[in-house]
């Protein structure tokens, strides 16, 4: 079975060698928050919609508030990014276990046609799956699809306007909602589609993308809101999180992640701290609980003297007027561009006997920090997840300093799953030496500013591997380790069959036991498996799908294909 193309791996050389950019425009940065409701001529020139197959008239695609907000007793569907608010990407679906794993097999692999870095979560919804693509040549897919035979429904192709970007053609997924798949685009606009046709219901532009700013996130619902933050913290930015009406596409509220009084002058107009994972949800108290990036300039704090809140923080807004309720910052004047930018995840912790609703944020610092979820105060951070060198926090110097972890973590984006069965969170790590060097930074409206550069480090002191650390979030400790050849990026999946399932930049799909770390299964689907995995039922049959297109960001063989197994009926 061909799955994608085969391209050789080549550890990432420069920072700078990952800045894609479409245009060279430099302007001011312009956030815009008025939804359109197009004419029929307007849709045809953002986005067209094909029609291939009716989507069942049984299947219940329009997804009620109650149920995202019950999504965990929902086990047959995947209906948010981390299947339930509080991004736990834990399943308690247990046909496919440890003990039968042996089994899987492909159900069908769906071949997309757009080759590139794919870091999609699929989510299912009665047996219709919504994907969305990486954009190439100017245009980005979203999908509808059968969850069990991958025959599309519908396809809705959006054309891609003016956009930068620092880390590939990425985006990671949809939300649903009323009656609506909501997409986030690199040219920064929101859509809304209809679930069951994929026509444009209403279309938002939330920032200025020739500013720097874009988006690459899957949006969260809530409460009759989209929620959304930016990615472009690599730009001259004040990153934000906003909150759109579901219904009509207009602004309810903006929160702005940069704090003016922890900046020196008024470096906080552009001091980053981009939001661009997918935010958790806590509707007992009513909190939206997300991680932000790096400050600007990443790797020069000069012009920024100060902690220059709320950068590289775990922040809680009141979900219904966008007000900060606490925050805590994992590092102060980050100079090494050390963002937490791994989704959060709310789960219960011991914490001197008593049990204590907490967060926990994977950082590319390379430390689980965990939370009170009432407070923000720090209850405990991990043990190091990955390699850390003695002189880590060193300022960068014009000559370089090598230090661990590099630039890329620790935890990159990529979501992590943690299992209430095992008391464990499952996190994707990376270790790679780099060189970090200061250089003049200038400040272009529209360009990008990092203030230094990171470079592997090559020769004899070359480090290039990745590790998947289940931790103890009682305790803090590491319960096992499972070593990879290469960084890993991508997510994790959690089930109720004592299984965790992974990927790898080298075609493998894993499945590991979940309480020791074995690995149990593999499937090679021949480009980077760099996506998180889900899992769902559909008339009594358990699947797992993932997304294999490799990884931009690590150069890891590129595709296009989602992979949907479920244990084959022969065995």
């Amino acid at each position: 079975m061909v799955i994608a193309n085969k391209l050789p791996h080549r550890a990432t050389r420069r920072w700078v060698g990952r800045l894609m950019v479409t245009t060279a425009l430099t302007l001011g940065v312009v956030a815009s928050a008025q939804a359109e409701q197009p004419s029929e001529s307007s849709r045809n020139q953002s986005l067209t919609n094909e029609q291939l197959d009716a989507v069942p008239a049984a299947a219940k695609v329009a997804v009620s508030e109650d149920q995202l907000k019950n999504a965990n007793a929902d086990s047959q569907d995947w209906l948010l990014h981390g299947r339930t608010y509080s991004n736990e990407r834990y399943s308690p679906l247990s046909q496919i276990n440890a003990d039968n794993v042996d089994n899987l097999a492909p159900a069908a692999i769906v071949q997309t046609g757009m080759t590139a870095s794919f870091e999609t979560t699929p989510v299912v919804v009665d047996g219709v799956m919504y994907v969305t693509t990486p954009t190439v040549n100017d245009e980005m897919k979203i999908m509808a699809l059968n969850a069990v035979t991958g025959k599309r429904y519908w396809e809705t192709t959006y054309h891609v306007g003016l956009n930068k970007t620092c880390c590939g053609p990425v985006n990671r997924g949809v939300a649903v909602g009323d009656g609506n798949v909501y997409v986030a685009t690199l040219d920064d606009n929101l859509l809304a589609l209809n679930a069951v046709t994929g026509k444009q219901e209403w279309k938002t532009q939330v920032a200025d993308p020739r500013a720097g700013y874009t988006e690459s996130m899957a949006p969260q619902v809530y409460d009759g809101m989209v929620i959304i933050g930016s990615a472009g913290g690599e730009w001259p930015l004040r990153g934000f999180l906003a909150a759109y009406d579901a219904k009509t596409g207009q602004q309810k509220w903006r929160w702005d992640s940069t704090d003016p009084k922890s900046f020196a002058g008024d470096s906080w107009k552009t001091g980053g701290g981009a939001v661009w994972t997918t935010p958790a949800i806590d509707p007992q108290r009513n909190l939206i609980i997300f991680a932000t990036g790096n400050p600007n300039p990443d790797l020069n704090g000069t012009a920024r003297k100060g902690d220059d809140l709320y950068t590289d923080s775990i922040v809680a807004l009141d979900a219904q007027s966008g007000k900060l309720k606490w925050y805590y910052q994992e590092v102060k004047h980050d100079i090494w561009d050390y963002d937490a930018v791994s989704n959060v995840v709310l789960f219960n912790v011991d914490d001197n006997g008593k049990t204590v609703p907490a967060v926990g944020e994977a950082g590319k610092v390379g430390w689980l920090f965990i939370v009170d979820r009432d407070t923000g105060k720090l209850i405990r951070k991990s043990e190091p997840l990955v390699k850390m060198s003695d002189n880590m926090f060193t300022t960068p110097t014009k000559q370089g300093v090598d230090m661990l972890p590099g630039a890329n973590g620790g935890a990159e984006w990529s979501p992590p799953a943690y299992s209430p069965e095992t008391h464990l969170l499952y996190v994707m790590e990376m270790n790679q030496l780099m060189k970090f060097t200061t250089q003049p930074t200038e400040t272009v409206p529209g360009q990008m500013r990092l203030g230094s550069t990171f470079t592997n480090v090559a020769g004899d002191k070359a480090l290039q591997n990745g590790v998947l650390d289940a931790v103890n979030v009682d305790t803090g400790k590491i319960a096992w380790k499972y070593h990879a050849p290469q960084p890993l990026i991508g997510g994790v999946l959690a089930t109720g069959g004592n299984l965790v399932f992974t990927g790898e930049g080298n075609g493998w799909f894993d499945a590991l036991n979940a309480k020791t770390g074995e690995r149990v299964w593999r499937f090679n689907l021949g480009a980077g498996v760099n996506a998180p995995p889900v899992t769902y039922e559909v008339d009594g049959q358990q699947y797992v799908a993932v997304a294999a297109g490799g990884n931009f960001q690590l150069n890891y063989p590129r595709g296009d294909a989602i992979a949907i197994f479920r244990l084959n009926r022969t065995a």
